[in-house]
């Protein structure tokens, strides 16, 4: 086979691949918004869409009906919600919070899971390197502005080692199953204690964790990017909070 036509067949592969992964994008956005447009969903909630970009993020990485996702650090549960109604009836959410994290939350997360309001939902308190799930058994494993927490220590409390809490993400992932990160840059070469301070993490560091469980980079995202964010300033800062500059990532496990 000359150069020509193998550089020819990588072209035609890589165009597939491509127009593939557009059509999948453009379902996924479908069965979001029909979450998104849910009667049932607090009001409060729809506030922080345009700024949280639920729809794009949820489409950038693939979710399906009939999933069964991890979702690490839901939270009061902004982003369970939406997750719960796009997998649907056949699908399922662990909704997991270390247990050092409650007494930030209130009486959100029952609020949010009282009567049984998102049947496919379990709540799971533990920390990250401590996932509640079967080897092998989750589709998508989402950690959206948590990953920098592996530096946190709140009350001293640790919430789980960084490499480990990687290795139990791919452990619980089925193979072909993908993990999306999200989070505020931190500058590069910045190491994991600037997640208890400045509430960053710097992308490098997250994509070396994930590599080191042997989960591979599948795609990235400008998404959440903000090129005015000097990336020193801590997240909660008036002059940069909810508008950092944030990496979105998606690996799969082979």
């Amino acid at each position: 086979m000359t150069l020509i036509s193998l550089f020819t067949r990588y072209v035609i592969i890589q165009t597939l691949l491509f127009a593939a992964a557009v059509t999948q994008a453009a379902s996924s956005a479908d069965i979001v918004q029909a979450a998104l447009n849910n009667s049932e969903r607090p009001s409060e909630d729809m506030l922080d869409d345009s700024r949280r970009m639920p729809l794009e993020v949820l489409a950038f990485a693939g979710i399906e009906e009939g999933m069964t996702i991890l979702e690490m650090e839901a939270g009061t549960g902004y982003y369970t919600e939406i997750l719960s109604r796009t997998v649907g009836s056949d699908g399922s959410v662990i909704m997991q919070n270390p247990p050092a994290f409650d007494s930030f939350f209130g009486e959100a997360v029952g609020a949010r899971l009282a009567n049984n309001r998102l049947s496919n939902v379990t709540l799971s308190r533990v920390n990250f390197d401590q996932l509640e799930a079967n080897d092998n058994s989750v589709d998508m494993v989402t950690w959206i502005l948590g990953p920098h927490e592996l530096g946190f220590e709140p009350g001293g409390q640790s919430v789980g080692n960084p490499e480990r809490a990687f290795e139990d993400i791919a452990r619980v992932l089925k193979p072909g199953g993908v993990f999306l990160a999200v989070d505020h840059k931190a500058a590069e070469g910045s190491d994991i204690a600037v997640g208890g301070t400045l509430h960053r993490i710097s992308e490098s560091l997250v994509m070396s964790l994930a590599n080191g469980a042997g989960l591979s980079m599948e795609r990235s995202s400008d998404l959440h990017a903000n090129s005015n964010d000097s990336l020193e300033a801590g997240v909660f800062d008036p002059s940069i909070q909810g508008q950092t500059d944030k990496f979105v990532l998606l690996f799969r496990k082979q």
